[in-house]
């Protein structure tokens, strides 16, 4: 006999863990197979550990510039090991607090690979042991790897992809980066802190290409200041690692190729979805481009079968997978009979975006192109660091706050944001584009002084004429 569930979450990423409890705080019995470790990869090789490593990063910088704050730091250094390590200790601490958290809501916890046997049945094998699981629901939450270039397949020697990056055998001397979105840009603005020379090779016409085009040029511009050569329009035809280090030969915006040398390359190309080897194909499920297609309740088409997170459609960030493992499982406990849950779909223009980089970047809905492509008559507001008294005083006056509205409505059609501390700020812009606030609801809400958030203002003020500081 198959063990019973109401729900069986494959996968304990920030989508399924997240799901698993919110359905047991619910009632329902519940199960969530891993093969690996609980939290999945942003909790052990994604977000969290990185930002370990940024924040150590961050600090190796200060300790340089020490001076600029009156103070001094002679001869600073680092041990490449002990960063490392304070990185994995951290992971380790959410790992284990993850597993308590399961023990908590009394949630069975099956460890192996999980592969799909029919739309409620699920078989799970660890070490050739075979453990047969039934549910009336299932939630797939497998998540997502990184993408291979098909000419140099990572090897962790001299090729990394992320996770390498994360526990790197050597510091390198000469990094070469491709791609430049959030992982790629992250991972160059830490080792180029932590002293190594780095270039990021960027297909697309500017680096970040996601985000805002003043955000991308302004952060260009600031990684350039700090000694980071960028290529955009560019490519890489070939990867040749040896020994000593890697013949790149990259292709430039003006159609010239020439071979150079670097220590160490990270692909940061995108990703790739879970989704082989867990019976999805015999069950049907609609699959596009490999990703599973699914509704806003987050159903896929075939019943009792449900997706969340970096196996479904785009953006690809933990905290819409967290988002939706909610959705889902009060959709289904809803299902189930619970008559006192009301599940909302999540509109994916509400959904933050985060980059930590030095300096940092956020945004929120539209950008001020997509804004006008989308047919609205905009008002755009910008406003200035070095016009904010706490970011002078922080001595962080790069970057800037731009809010873009739609000119008859007021309403907040996209933020976006570049300098000290922006990913903790954005979530004030999420929270007043859910409340479906307008012009007039930011420039009357009072922001504290001295604070960076004081930016936010302005820049709301600054699209209607209104600024103050500048």
């Amino acid at each position: 006999m198959a063990d019973q569930y109401d729900l069986i979450v494959l996968g304990s990423g920030p989508g399924g863990y997240v799901a698993a409890i919110r359905a047991a705080q619910l009632g329902l019995k519940v199960a969530i197979v891993e093969r690996e470790l609980l939290g999945g990869i942003c909790l052990n090789w994604g977000c969290i550990p990185t930002k370990a490593l940024l924040r150590s990063a961050e600090i190796y910088h200060y300790m340089q510039h020490a001076d600029a704050y009156g103070l001094s730091s002679e001869k600073p250094s680092f041990d490449l090991a002990k960063v490392v390590g304070r990185s994995r200790a951290v992971s380790k601490q959410l790992n284990q607090g993850v597993t308590h958290l399961m023990k908590k809501n009394k949630i069975t916890v099956h460890m192996g690979d999980g592969a799909l046997t029919a739309a409620n049945k699920l078989t799970v094998t660890k070490d050739g042991t075979k453990t047969d699981l039934e549910a009336k629901h299932i939630i797939v939450a497998t998540g997502a790897r990184a993408r291979d270039l098909p000419f140099a397949k990572a090897d962790g020697k001299r090729v990394w992809t992320y996770r390498h990056a994360m526990t790197p055998p050597e510091m390198p001397t000469e990094l070469l980066v491709i791609g430049s979105g959030a992982i790629g840009i992250e991972f160059a603005s830490f080792y180029n802190d932590m002293g190594a020379k780095v270039t990021v090779v960027e297909m697309l016409d500017r680096i970040v290409p996601v985000e805002d085009a003043d955000v991308s040029d302004a952060l260009q511009k600031s990684l350039a200041k700090q000694g980071i050569e960028i290529l955009t329009g560019a490519g890489v035809e070939s990867l040749k690692p040896d020994a000593t280090g890697i013949a790149a030969a990259i292709k430039t915006a003006d159609g010239k190729s020439a071979e150079r040398r670097f220590s160490h390359c990270i692909v940061a190309v995108g990703i790739v979805p879970n989704t082989e080897k867990i019976g999805l194909e015999k069950l049907g499920v609609t699959i596009n481009r490999g990703f599973l297609k699914t509704d806003p309740m987050c159903r896929t088409n075939v019943p009792g079968l449900w997706a969340i997170g970096d196996i479904t459609a785009p953006p690809w960030l933990a905290h819409k997978a967290s988002h939706e493992g909610v959705i889902a499982a009060e959709a289904i406990a809803q299902a189930l009979g619970n008559k006192e849950v009301h599940p909302h779909a999540m509109d994916p223009m509400n959904i933050p975006g985060c980059t930590y980089c030095h300096p940092q970047i956020a945004s929120v809905g539209l950008t001020e192109a997509k804004a006008k492509e989308a047919g609205h008559e905009v008002r755009v507001g910008k406003f200035p660091a070095i016009g904010n008294g706490k970011a002078i005083a922080l001595g962080e006056v790069e970057g800037f706050v731009k809010t873009v509205f739609d000119a008859k409505t007021g309403e907040l059609l996209g933020a976006h944001m570049i300098g000290a501390e922006v990913t903790e700020l954005i979530q004030g812009y999420t929270v007043g584009k859910t409340a479906e606030l307008v012009e007039t609801d930011f420039m009357h809400t009072v922001f504290p002084h001295p604070t960076v958030s004081e930016m936010m203002h302005e820049s709301v003020l600054a699209a209607y004429g209104k600024a103050i500081h500048i």
